[in-house]
């Protein structure tokens, strides 16, 4: 006699026992949370709005295995789910429709030292790079929404520091920073000079909110002072 029969429900993982059918529920909720989103949704805001009892990563991976073949998969960034397109099938997707964002050589080459040496500050990129590096690069970047303002550093000066985004991620295709092409693979591309330290290597994924040890968190006068800010706390036009 199986679960079912004997009345028993099934355990998912981490040992939390849920009844099929709110299991089902469940995955129907997610499902249209992530649908109904237009950027990618976070697990915790999923799991607040499941059934009690129910294990989000394992509904999750299940829908992720149900929608693997289809000609939309659902796919992790970071800590959040979102449906894309599949891969093999972007080649039937209209790009005439929306403006292709290309970066200049000196952005990428910004972008790739935030991306793998995160939290960074502006001098260290340009110790990185060898030169000098404009306002309007990393201005660019941001509005892109790649890159971020993460906190001040505990150093002379304070220096701010920059990391990326959850949109980064979901823009390149990564579930994490786990998954950024090797350093041998962005100096073929001509992405990073030959200047980099020895330690320069691919940093442990951080959460959104979370700072390093080295680092403050932003605060609204510091917004104020980038020029973020208003004086008061509205945001500049």
């Amino acid at each position: 006699m199986s679960e079912e029969e004997n009345g028993a429900s099934p355990e998912a993982e981490g040992g939390t026992i849920v009844d099929p059918r709110r299991l089902h529920e469940a995955a129907r909720i997610a499902e249209a949370l992530v649908f109904a989103s237009s950027s990618p949704v976070p697990e915790a805001y999923i799991a607040d709005r499941l059934p009690g009892g129910v294990d989000v990563l394992h509904v999750m991976r299940e829908l992720k295995t149900l929608y693997a073949g289809r000609g939309v998969n659902l796919v992790a960034v970071d800590d959040a789910w979102a449906f894309r397109t599949a891969p093999d099938l972007s080649f039937v997707i209209r790009t005439d429709e929306t403006e292709v964002r290309k970066l200049s050589r000196a952005a990428l080459e910004v972008l790739s030292i935030i991306a793998y040496h995160q939290p960074v500050t502006r001098a260290e990129i340009e110790d990185i790079r060898g030169v000098q590096t404009s306002k309007g690069t990393l201005d660019v970047l941001m509005e892109a929404g790649w890159v971020r303002f993460r906190g001040r550093r505990r150093s002379p000066g304070r220096p701010v520091t920059f990391g990326t985004t959850r949109d980064f991620l979901d823009h390149f295709g990564l579930e994490e920073l786990r998954d950024l092409p090797g350093l041998e693979e962005l100096k073929g591309a001509g992405l990073l000079s030959g200047r980099i330290p020895s330690n320069f290597q691919v940093p442990l994924p951080l959460g959104e909110d979370e700072l390093a040890e080295d680092e403050d968190p932003i605060t609204q006068l510091d917004l104020e002072e980038l020029g973020l800010l208003a004086p008061g706390g509205k945001e500049e036009e």
